[in-house]
């Protein structure tokens, strides 16, 4: 089986959508001319974070699936004959509205979704306003690339669901995400923010035998009421080897293209030698639907 060549494109954004789009496009065109069959984009990438707020006009960002995103994005993989994963606001119906991943095949067609399940509510963070949470299930997306564990940005903190994924046969893990700090925040809680969202995640690849790959956006966005604070997103897209060896790992300060080989024979070698599938005590693991053990 040869290597996959992967492109994670990590930009910065503005209140434009369509400087946006043009330059996401322009960055997927020079990912696929140096070889990326792969190419994954991050989190609500046609638009500024608008969740810093909770604001009722800000739902006109949303779209339908099929829609203007899939139409552009998908002309444009079958185009480059890549495998494009993208990030939208996504309008399901009136009042119903979900954060959703769109796989594209190299065809153009759309190959699967992903709508994303954990919901994050904290300040700067206000999803819970917009986003219902998704009902897809953990179902990776099969491509001619291969078969994608996408989740979205907060579901990276939950070991279940890359567990999810895993069990129902992805060969990669991936999360667009919109993550970083409060400027105010002192630099060794940034630093101990970052590591703890690396860490995490590397841990996601290692318990469950697979590669994983994190892109996030980086630069600093405003907040629409208070523009005096915001959110410094931090970058520091990487990709992780089924050990949760760094095989990848972008600036935490500028917009860059992050190339990576990946080599899809070693998550059999590696849970052979590590067979955590084979050890699981399924039986013993009923509470885990509990909310809590009293």
């Amino acid at each position: 089986m040869t290597p996959l060549n992967v492109a994670l494109i990590q930009q910065s954004c503005t209140g434009s959508r369509a400087d946006n789009i043009s330059k996401s496009s322009a960055m997927v065109r020079q990912a696929a001319a140096s070889g990326a069959e792969l190419v994954i984009l991050q989190e609500l990438h046609t638009s500024t974070y608008f969740c810093q707020v909770e604001s009722p006009p800000l739902f006109d960002l949303a779209e339908p699936i099929p829609g203007p995103s899939t139409v552009a994005f998908g002309t444009l993989a079958q185009e480059l004959g890549i495998v494009l994963v993208t990030s939208l606001f996504e309008r399901r119906a009136a009042g119903l509205y979900h954060n959703t991943a769109v796989v594209l095949e190299r065809d153009g067609t759309i190959a699967g979704m992903y709508r994303k399940m954990h919901i994050p509510d904290d300040p700067g963070f206000y999803e819970k306003f917009y986003f219902t949470p998704g009902d897809t299930g953990f179902n990776p997306i099969k491509t001619s690339v291969g078969t994608l564990g996408v989740l979205v940005c907060w579901d990276q903190w939950y070991p279940e669901a890359a567990r999810m994924m895993a069990l129902a046969g992805a060969d990669l893990l991936i999360y667009p995400t919109a993550i970083g700090w409060d400027p105010e925040d002192t630099a060794d809680e940034q630093r101990r923010q970052y590591d703890a969202w690396r860490t995490v995640q590397r841990g996601h690849a290692v318990a469950n035998g697979l590669p994983l790959l994190a892109v996030n956006r980086v630069g600093f966005e405003p907040s629409q009421q208070q523009p005096e604070t915001g959110i410094k997103f931090w970058g520091g897209s990487f990709a992780a080897g089924p050990q949760g060896e760094i095989l990848a790992v972008a600036s935490q300060e500028n917009e860059e293209i992050l190339l990576v080989e990946i080599d899809r024979e070693r998550s059999e070698r590696v849970r052979r030698i590590w067979p955590f599938l084979r050890d699981r005590r399924i039986d013993e693991y009923g509470d885990l639907l509990k909310r809590f053990r009293d």
